[in-house]
C-alpha cells in the first residue's frame, strides 16, 4: 500500500492536533504517511520530501505548523502538489502561524485552514482526491450528508427542551 497523502508536521508536539486528520484519513481508507520535518533544522530532508512527493505518489500534503510557520510553505516552494496549511496554536493563539502560511508570495499558494483544523485539512485532501477516485467521491457525499443529519438530529433534541417563555 503506498500512501497518497502526506500528514507533516514540524515535531511530534503538534501529533494530538494532526491525529484528527490521520483518523479521517484511515476511515475514509485512504493511504497516507506521517512524518515529523523541520524547516529550521531538517531543510535539506524537507526539501528532498517535497521534490519526490509527486512522483512518489502523493496527491496533497497536509503540513502543520506552529510558530514561525514556515513548513507548508518551504513545502509548496519545491513541489506542484497541492499542500494545505495547519495553523498550530503554540504562540499568540496561533495567530502568528496562521498568518504566517495564509500570507504566501504569488505563485507558491498554500490552502490554510483555520487554527488546529485539522480535520478540515483532512477534509480538504479528500476532496482533492475525489476528483479522480469515484470510491472517494461517494464516501465524502455520504460523510457530507451525515453533518447534515447530524444537525436535524440536534435541532428535534433541542425542540425537547422546555423553558417557560420558549416558543419552539
Amino acid at each position: 500500500m503506498e500512501p497518497t497523502v502526506s500528514i507533516i508536521m514540524g515535531s511530534t508536539s503538534d501529533l494530538p492536533i494532526m491525529e484528527k486528520a490521520a483518523k479521517l484519513l484511515n476511515e475514509f481508507e485512504i493511504p497516507f504517511e506521517m512524518n515529523a520535518l523541520s524547516a529550521h533544522r531538517t531543510p535539506e530532508e524537507v526539501e528532498k520530501f517535497a521534490k519526490s512527493a509527486e512522483s512518489r505518489g502523493i496527491k496533497a500534503i497536509i503540513a502543520a505548523a506552529g510558530m514561525a510557520a514556515h513548513l507548508p510553505g518551504v513545502i509548496a516552494a519545491s513541489t506542484t502538489v497541492p499542500v494545505i496549511g495547519v495553523p498550530v496554536n503554540s504562540t499568540l493563539d496561533g495567530m502568528d502561524a496562521l498568518l504566517a502560511i495564509v500570507q504566501m508570495p504569488p505563485g507558491i499558494p498554500v490552502a490554510t485552514v483555520g487554527i488546529n483544523a485539522a480535520l478540515n485539512a483532512a477534509i480538504l485532501a479528500i476532496q482533492i482526491i475525489a476528483q479522480s477516485d469515484p470510491k472517494t467521491a461517494a464516501k465524502l457525499k455520504e460523510y457530507k450528508s451525515s453533518l447534515a443529519q447530524k444537525i436535524v438530529k440536534a435541532n428535534r433534541e433541542l425542540a425537547e427542551i422546555k423553558y417557560p417563555f420558549k416558543t419552539n
